[in-house]
């Protein structure tokens, strides 16, 4: 006897369709404006759109099966600390976690790549190893706010001009990749954030940041404030103009950056502290923009 099932796809579809803009409203929440501002921008740069509509075509021709072809698929039962990691990352962004994969690439870290409609979570096994729970959480977390926050073409469209330029037209390149940059080392700030909110420790997030720029492993004697005592004002000097050629900003000003949101009035709502006396986030997002300006 067939068993009938009750299922309105048009009502999923606007279930689903809600899901998402409220993932959207909670990333655009957290998210720094001037990321979001010179984004809208990009749709007017002739080279990064060529880039884009060239990255989907790579994606779904080349990049994807090339990628995923010695991947292996992360669940609850295999590779289960990443797993948990990445699922509570989810639940404390109010996002929905993309396939997952641990790959043996070494041009990979911990990074999102796809498209919007097809993303997918690439964790560098090795490095999963070496990082603790918080750790993983903050890494995980951070890479969810690209999903959220409606970066990944963006992103993945970056990390394959540096790592397959010859796929792309050779003047669109260059012009591109720079673009690109000034425009990823905004959106880091705003996935730094979602590291913070995931965690709710800021001495845990900012460890993990450190850890990830150094490769320090689980468990290494780690302390942030001295590391960031011992660097140079990256402010002053001519060497502060190579972060153009950068897709983070230099870590001493991640570090300030999120300390500013980590004392803003959002913050302190999310978690549940006293509002009080805490700044606005388009104040502290006006101080960020000064702070991680290049010139």
């Amino acid at each position: 006897m067939s068993v009938g099932v009750d299922f309105d796809f048009p009502r999923w579809l606007a279930a689903r369709r809600g899901q998402m803009e409220h993932s959207a409203r909670i990333g655009a929440a957290y998210a720094f404006s001037g990321e979001q501002r010179f984004r809208r921008g990009l749709t007017m740069a002739r080279p990064v759109t060529m880039a884009l509509e060239a990255t989907t075509r790579l994606w779904k021709d080349v990049a994807k099966t090339e990628l995923l072809g010695t991947a292996v698929k992360v669940t609850d039962q295999q590779f289960p600390r990443v797993y948990e990691a990445a699922k509570k990352a989810g639940a404390m962004l109010g996002v929905r976690v993309p396939a997952i994969f641990a790959a043996p690439s070494s041009s990979i870290k911990i990074k999102v790549l796809g498209t919007e409609d097809s993303p997918h979570l690439i964790v560098n096994l090795e490095l999963a190893e070496k990082l603790g729970d918080d750790d993983l959480v903050a890494a995980i977390a951070h890479e969810l706010a690209h999903v959220q926050n409606g970066h990944i073409l963006y992103a993945t469209a970056l990390h394959y001009l540096n790592n397959s330029a010859a796929f792309f037209v050779r003047w669109v390149v260059q012009p591109a990749v720079m673009t690109l940059q000034a425009w990823s080392r905004r959106a880091e700030v705003t996935c730094d954030r979602a590291s913070l909110i995931a965690v709710r420790d800021l001495d845990k997030v900012l460890t993990s940041m450190v850890k990830l720029e150094l490769g320090l492993e689980k468990g290494s004697a780690f302390n942030a404030d001295e590391y960031l005592k011992s660097l140079p004002d990256v402010k002053k000097g001519i060497g502060r103009y190579a972060e153009i050629f950068r897709s983070n900003p230099y870590v001493p000003k991640r570090v300030q950056a999120l300390r500013l949101f980590a004392d803003s009035a959002l913050y302190a709502q999310l978690t549940g502290q006293d509002v009080t006396g805490k700044a606005s986030l388009p104040d502290v997002d006006k101080q960020v923009a000064n702070l991680i300006s290049v010139f």
